[in-house]
């Protein structure tokens, strides 16, 4: 498997130089990149007008079942195509072997289709930030080895198997577990603005899950309220596992007084049913050290107070 097709179903790119970098280092691992015209279209802030993003994400259906479908960047932008996406068309292609990878606003579309279908996506790396991320000089930064390992095993092997030594304070009263569930989640503001709408995968299918998530600019309070919409909404409380992965790029202000990140999981932890762990330290997120997780895959979690292992095979 050698062929990488971009689309672009969110936000245009915010510079000409990341989408270049990240095809020229592809290409230079012998991989073919198809429909790269796709990172030049601008319409407003999105990456192409609905239509062009709708017709591009439908087309993929249509496509060779060796291919990895690859979303450009996120943003915005995939909630206005939800009601016309070809969902089981989409998935006919999943099963004959087609993998889509994306994070950030392509959590709408993986969810969508995991929830329409049952279909299985990778909440993985994307073409600006992981393959063509430049440092503030210009220069493209070489894609983390972390993240490169692990997206290959997965688009190749179809494999998960990670453990991460990270000590571990919101376990609850079980400090030691073994537990197998379906992974699911991604981009916890978009999981959150899915809840009462039918792209949200249902409590039945998720029921007993191990949930993921992460953030990008977004301060602890902002975070706290929408786990606290989760929890409320029953969807925390189904689960079997949480695991929290990278909140990044956000900052604390004076009036915080001490209140951080790990506060706002506190509060989430006290309210939570103490057989369901929280485990932190999870490598995804908007950073360039990440996983490439199955969303809808059956996974397994071995975990105690100072490591966690994640192992799935789809």
């Amino acid at each position: 498997m050698k062929s990488i097709h971009l689309v672009a179903p969110s936000g245009a790119s915010l510079d000409e130089k990341s989408p270049l970098a990240g095809i020229a280092w592809l290409e230079g691992q012998g991989f073919s990149i198809h429909n790269p015209q796709c990172v030049h279209r601008v319409h407003e802030r999105f990456a192409g007008s609905d239509e062009e993003r709708l017709r591009e994400l439908n087309e993929i259906s249509s496509l060779d079942p060796q291919s990895v479908v690859m979303a450009m960047r996120g943003g915005y932008g995939i909630h206005r195509l939800l009601q016309n996406i070809d969902w089981s068309s989409i998935s006919k292609a999943v099963d004959h072997g087609l993998q889509i990878c994306g994070h950030s606003d392509f959590t709408a579309f993986e969810l969508g289709l995991l929830a329409k279908t049952g279909a299985m996506s990778l909440s993985g790396p994307m073409l600006n930030f992981d393959f063509g991320r430049m440092d503030e000089g210009g220069v493209a930064v070489t894609p983390d080895t972390f993240m490169w390992k692990h997206f290959l095993y997965a688009i190749q092997e179809h494999k998960l198997d990670c453990t991460i030594s990270a000590a571990q304070s919101f376990l609850g009263e079980n400090t030691s577990q073994s537990i197998t569930g379906i992974l699911w989640g991604g981009n916890l503001t978009v999981l959150a603005s899915l809840i009462g709408t039918s792209y949200l995968p249902s409590s039945k299918q998720t029921q007993g899950g191990i949930l993921f998530l992460e953030d990008v600019n977004e301060h602890p309070y902002r975070l706290e309220r929408t786990l606290m919409q989760l929890l409320d909404a029953g969807v925390l409380a189904g689960q079997a596992a949480v695991l929290l992965g990278g909140f990044s790029a956000y900052r604390l202000y004076d009036n915080d007084k001490g209140y951080t990140l790990e506060r706002a999981v506190e509060a989430i932890r006290q309210r939570l049913p103490q057989s369901i762990p929280i485990i932190t330290d999870l490598p995804f997120g908007h950073q360039s050290n990440k996983l490439t997780l199955p969303v809808g895959a059956e996974a397994t979690l071995d975990y105690n107070s100072t490591s966690f292992t994640l192992k799935s095979n789809w």
